[in-house]
């Protein structure tokens, strides 16, 4: 997933202050689902931390052993929720979603900081064909996008439900990206001989966020 160049995400950094927006922290104890939304804009995951860093948080009814290693942290924790968020309104997930485990005696959260940034939001059902343009001098930026599934209403019409079960599908991809960016018109098809298929037998849909910016 293309990540915001340092140029881009300082200006949006700049745009947040000056319209008093500030980072959001998420902060989810254990196994259970992370949630991040942005009412409006898209989200861009700032920094992200699961392991334990402090001996208090979300330490309810553990033991001492459990909370005590602070100096436990997953390598590229940030990368991960980039890659499955940015670009997102609303992003769910579980530590199910790295492959390691920084501590394993440990008690562990996920905490992460985000904002919203503002960007056009599209949502193309798979067979459809996503359209991205901008107007004037200004060419496409993309901060994500994700070839799956999240919810079962989305694209429902007409599909069986054995189809739309799976709201765990997610297959983050730079493929709109290396394909538009720079471009001030750009067509994308959602189907899985572009995307592939990462989970067979699920109705999928294609989500994306992008921005038009100056040359």
């Amino acid at each position: 997933m293309l990540r915001f160049s340092a140029a881009l995400l300082l200006a949006a950094t700049s745009l947040l202050v000056s319209t008093g927006v500030s980072a959001v922290k998420v902060t989810t104890c254990g196994p259970h689902v992370h949630r991040l939304s942005c009412e409006t804009g898209v989200i861009n995951v700032q920094s992200t931390m699961y392991g334990r860093t402090n001996a208090e948080i979300c330490s309810g009814g553990k033991s001492a052993e459990e909370v005590s290693n602070t100096e436990c942290s997953l390598q590229d924790a940030t990368g991960t929720l980039q890659s499955r968020c940015d670009g997102k309104k609303v992003c769910e997930l579980d530590p199910r979603v790295f492959t390691a485990d920084p501590c394993n005696d440990t008690f562990k959260y996920l905490e992460t900081n985000y904002t919203c940034v503002p960007a056009t939001h599209l949502i193309t059902c798979e067979h459809s064909l996503a359209h991205l343009e901008c107007d004037g001098d200004q060419v496409i930026f993309v901060y994500g996008a994700d070839f799956g599934r999240h919810d079962r209403t989305t694209c429902c019409y007409r599909e069986p439900a054995s189809r739309l079960q799976n709201v765990r599908c997610s297959n983050p991809t730079s493929k709109v990206a290396d394909g538009c960016n720079g471009k001030k018109r750009c067509t994308l098809r959602a189907s899985q001989s572009v995307f592939g298929d990462s989970c067979e037998g699920t109705s999928k849909y294609l989500e994306l966020a992008y921005t038009c910016r100056n040359k």
